[in-house]
């Protein structure tokens, strides 16, 4: 189907296979379920989407900073948290085909698969075990986090001391996480091993649902400043029986998938529960006292939390279009985050004008992300950019070495400028909007 926007997962998992964009770890051992690995292009988009996150979370406000804590915690963190007891999901067993699912993804008492008997169903813990020395014992078992969060509670009074940070203000991190999940797909929309982007921002009770609309209009604008399209993108509050016990509050950002509506990020307010449990178990005070008001007090907390991987996946299935028109495909990645911002391309194999074209490339790339591509016809090598989501190309031809011009071209309009090489930084300048390196 000819148009904007993806309707079958398996075209994107191809794109994404063929680039090098995205691809299955260990594939040449026949891969591991639901582990995948970021090619050169994947990881640099991947890169570029933490960035915009960082920049527009941590560098660009006030009363925001940021941390990066340890993966491995101590195994009191997450009694004290909840997840030992209570980080579970119901699990059953076919007993003739022995697949495994969430007994709360079924809609029927029989296994999906063959239709055959289901196990009654148990708790299993989504937190990953292990032991930390040489001896595998019960007093040596911790646990990979299956989240970041903890981190930042447990580091409150550190890194507000330190900081000299006055509430309202936040903690972000941007770090590993994993989760044991029983049911992982959607490529890598839900995976065992993945990336967050979390904030906790600490507020007084009086201001705690102005903060909690704030984060929530906030979180949900940045994916379209980014270029999701607002029709596929919605807010959904949560019902009172889908709150956690602590939570006043919480709305998912969605995005329409082929599979669906889906959560990309969810904005809770979490109350003082995290805190509170830390001061009980750990016995450190984790109050604030304001100096103004003479007052002490456990902070509120106001939570967001987005996948790394969850956002490259929006964003790759919002700009996907089959362009049968002119016969491509084409990524329209906003230009902070495409891998590749410009591509210099000599309009054949001449020496003089590949020297021309690479001297070019290096002065763009002190300053963008670049690629050089010189193989094939010059429509062919469009293509090839296009598909990847690379904004401009500059063509070097032999007309350049006469006028000293090149010719600049948009992805997503295909529309082609003679600008002079000297100026060819300038005009990028303008049209990236100092969007990328």
């Amino acid at each position: 189907m000819s148009g904007r926007g993806l309707t079958d997962m398996n075209d994107l998992i191809s794109l994404c296979k063929r680039r090098a964009i995205i691809f299955p770890s260990s594939e040449i051992y026949g891969g591991i379920n639901s582990c995948w690995d970021y090619g050169p292009l994947g990881a640099e988009l991947k890169r570029n989407i933490k960035e915009a996150w960082w920049h527009r979370v941590v560098q660009q406000r006030d009363d925001v900073v940021g941390v990066d804590t340890s993966i491995i915690m101590h195994p009191a963190v997450w009694r004290a948290s909840g997840h030992v007891e209570n980080f579970t999901d119901p699990l059953v067993d076919c007993k003739a085909c022995k697949q495994r699912f969430r007994a709360d993804h079924l809609k029927a008492d029989r296994c999906p698969e063959c239709g055959g008997e289901l196990t009654e169903a148990r708790q299993f813990n989504l937190m990953f075990k292990t032991y930390l020395g040489p001896v595998e014992e019960s007093a040596a078992i911790v646990y990979l986090r299956p989240e970041t969060a903890q981190g930042i509670f447990v580091d409150f009074r550190t890194v507000r001391d330190a900081a000299r940070l006055r509430v309202p203000f936040g903690i972000a991190q941007i770090g590993k996480s994993f989760r044991n999940e029983v049911t992982p797909g959607n490529f890598v929309f839900r995976t065992r091993e993945f990336e967050q982007m979390e904030l906790e921002f600490f507020v007084d009770h009086r201001t705690d649902m102005e903060w909690f609309e704030y984060w929530v209009n906030e979180r949900y604008q940045w994916y379209l400043d980014l270029g999701v399209r607002p029709e596929k993108l919605r807010r959904r509050p949560h019902e009172k029986d889908e709150l956690a016990h602590y939570a006043k509050g919480c709305v998912d950002v969605e995005y329409e998938f082929p599979f669906g509506f889906s959560e990309i990020e969810g904005i809770a307010h979490r109350g003082t529960f995290d805190l509170s449990q830390h001061i009980e178990h750990s016995g450190k005070d984790l109050s604030y006292f304001d100096d103004l008001t003479g007052e002490r007090y456990v902070p509120i907390c106001v939570e967001s939390s987005a996948g790394v991987d969850r956002a490259l996946l929006t964003f790759l299935v919002d700009a996907y279009e089959n362009d049968e028109a002119n016969e491509r495909v084409v990524l329209h990645l906003h230009p902070r985050i495409a891998p590749v911002k410009v591509a210099v391309l000599p309009l054949s194999k001449k020496a003089e004008l590949i020297e021309k074209a690479q001297a070019l490339r290096a002065e763009l790339r002190e300053e963008w992300v670049t690629a050089y591509d010189d193989a094939g016809s010059i429509g062919r090598r469009y293509r090839r950019q296009d598909e990847v989501g690379t904004p401009f190309c500059v063509t070097v031809d032999f007309q350049s070495l006469e006028d000293q011009q090149v010719t600049v071209r948009d992805r997503d309009t295909m529309a082609q400028d003679r600008i002079p090489i000297g100026r060819v930084r300038e005009y990028l300048r303008e049209r990236l909007k100092g969007n990328g390196r």
